[in-house]
């Protein structure tokens, strides 16, 4: 009788093993299963409806369900954990914020490393935030309110989709280049805040434009500026902060798409390729510059390096600004 030690010898000397099968073809047959797509805030913000749109197009172009789930808290950290710590087959895969790129530097003692323990696909789209106030506020312009808040330090309140978020970001600089001091008020996501910020609860916000100007357009929120150096194609009628009384004031925020540490290369290309082909379709591109926001194509080696340069680039201001939620 043939020994099974030989028998595992010979088939695998003839490429039947499984590890010969899986480094001749990582890929395979994938997928052959649901994809999650896991969001780090709560339903109702840019992350999630872009998310979402971005699951249709991929399950569409995959042949696989691909779904949203949503584990808000800690600017992103709870989904990045979990993402870091699943498999890397390619079914996990994670929805990064600007948040990623802070949180190194907001945390003391992060159970992640935000580069090391990802594998980089591709980024998604970019966009401007947006300065809004309650429909009842007596500022009416940028101005206005810098001046109310030089009156009145430590009196006017901003909501936050979260420490470290952009959302926190866009208000922390606004601060420090206007020279005042307001009240940071974080939630759990922007879809949790806006409803405070609409009823005159806190006094502003400074949303991604996505989430922000449906409700201007809806009447329920005045915008007083867009945070980006020039204005937005999607709400050309509201001026830039930078223009409106607070020259040099510039902030864009972005989301991507990620997987595990040690993604199988053929499989993370896959991925970038139908993303690619997600963002150059008309629908979905209008869907994004409708709501103010640019899709951002490229390889993984591009995005990676983005990451990177972002990484640093608020490691800065946030040492800067003393900020820390540990």
């Amino acid at each position: 009788m043939i020994s099974k030690f030989i028998l595992l010898f010979i088939l695998t000397a003839f490429g039947f093993g499984l590890n010969t099968t899986y480094a001749a073809d990582p890929v395979g047959n994938y997928p052959t299963k649901p994809i999650r797509i896991i969001v780090g805030f709560s339903p109702g913000g840019a992350a999630d409806t872009v998310g979402r749109a971005l699951a249709e197009g991929l399950s569409t172009r995959l042949g696989q369900p691909v779904v949203v789930e949503n584990k808000a808290g800690a600017n992103g950290n709870i989904a990045a954990e979990f993402v870091a710590r699943a498999p890397a087959d390619g079914y996990v895969l994670y929805f990064p914020s600007i948040g990623h790129a802070v949180n190194v530097s907001l945390y003391k003692n992060l159970p992640y490393d935000a580069v090391k323990d990802f594998t980089a696909i591709g980024g998604v789209f970019s966009a401007p935030n947006i300065l809004v106030v309650p429909m009842n506020s007596p500022y009416k312009t940028v101005g206005e309110l810098i001046a109310a808040g030089k009156a009145n330090p430590g009196k006017l309140t901003f909501a936050s989709s979260g420490s470290g978020t952009s959302v926190h970001l866009s208000a922390v600089l606004f601060e420090k280049m206007a020279k005042i001091d307001m009240v940071h008020i974080p939630y759990k996501g922007t879809g949790s805040a806006m409803p405070d910020v609409i009823s005159g609860q806190v006094d502003m916000s400074f949303p991604n434009l996505p989430s922000g100007w449906p409700q201007v357009k809806a009447g329920n929120l005045r915008a007083l500026g867009v945070t980006t150096a020039k204005r937005s194609g999607a709400a050309p009628s509201v001026p830039t902060i930078a223009e409106s009384g607070l020259p040099g004031y510039d902030m864009a925020t972005w989301y991507g798409l990620v997987a595990p540490a040690n993604l199988p290369e053929p499989i993370r290309n896959r991925l970038n390729k139908e993303l690619q082909i997600i963002l150059a379709d008309p629908k979905f591109k209008d869907k994004l510059i409708a709501q103010g926001a640019d899709p951002m194509p490229g390889t993984p080696e591009q995005f990676s390096q983005f990451i990177k340069a972002e990484t640093e680039k608020w490691r800065k201001l946030i040492a800067q600004s003393n900020i820390t939620v540990d």
